[in-house]
């Protein structure tokens, strides 16, 4: 069972034809389903073979109500408040080039407090998989690091993926993810190159580097070790890393860039 706490969120993709151009039609294609990062990575452990349970607060709107369904039609096992307000969107642009970038709205997931956590809700866990948007701001950050107190209590190793340089360099700084995850104390972490050239390597017993095409290079106890990625044809890249965390998490690294290549290849970051 791999536990992941974060967001649950509608995934709107936008592939584009080519440039955006101002004032004026942009073609392209789209896709609407579910996302948020660790709804993502729940989706893909439980594709890949695994179990996976999800720890977030959701809205009871008719968006927030359509993606528990589909998490829940998935395998996927959802607990956690819900209240009203909004469910979240982000919208990710990908490029012809393969590039994204997205446009977030995390509605009601912030809002994760503390006192509606329940302790029971990491039993039976082998991981619970924090996203670093969980460590931007309170309450969430707080009941985060109360999950993972509570996981490491009874056995449950903690994994952590920075997930992105531009929430904590515009929202909450470099120095509250260092200081976040030294209270977490995780045992594996995942980040992109880009994320290590803007936080360094934050301590972990492993540290594993996502290259994207290059596949990952792992460092743990003094040693480094490189994995190729699978070839595959890039329709879109939103969700890989998420892939990749969820096959890591089972079955290594292997299974993680296996994993990667087969999301890259189709649209949308869900099996």
């Amino acid at each position: 069972m791999i536990c992941t706490l974060g967001d649950v969120l509608l995934d709107v993709i936008v592939a584009l034809d080519g440039p955006v151009e101002e004032d004026t039609d942009t073609y392209g294609k789209t896709r609407v389903g579910t996302g948020g990062q660790a709804a993502n990575v729940a989706a893909w452990t439980v594709a890949l073979g695994g179990a996976a349970r999800l720890l977030a607060r959701r809205a009871v709107d008719p968006v927030g109500e359509l993606l528990t369904r589909d998490l829940e039609r998935r395998g996927v096992e959802v607990c956690g408040p819900v209240s009203e307000g909004p469910t979240g969107t982000v919208v990710s642009i990908a490029a012809p080039d393969g590039r994204r970038s997205m446009l977030t709205d995390r509605g009601v997931s912030l809002d994760f407090e503390p006192d509606a956590f329940d302790p029971a809700w990491v039993d039976g866990c082998q991981w619970l998989h924090v996203s670093a948007y969980s460590l931007v701001a309170s309450p969430l950050r707080e009941t985060a690091l109360l999950a993972a107190q509570t996981a490491r209590a009874s056995g449950t190793e903690i994994s952590l993926d920075l997930a992105s340089t531009g929430a904590f360099r515009r929202r909450a700084g470099v120095e509250q993810l260092r200081d976040a995850a030294r209270t977490l104390l995780p045992d594996l972490v995942f980040a992109n190159e880009a994320e290590v050239e803007e936080f360094g390597e934050i301590g972990a017993r492993a540290f594993v580097i996502k290259r994207g095409e290059r596949g990952c290079t792992i460092r743990e106890d003094g040693e480094s070790r490189d994995y190729d990625a699978v070839p595959a044809e890039l329709v879109d890249s939103t969700g890989a890393g998420d892939a990749f965390a969820a096959g890591f998490l089972l079955c290594g690294p292997e299974l993680g860039v296996s994993a990667a290549g087969r999301c890259v290849a189709t649209m949308g970051a869900m099996p």
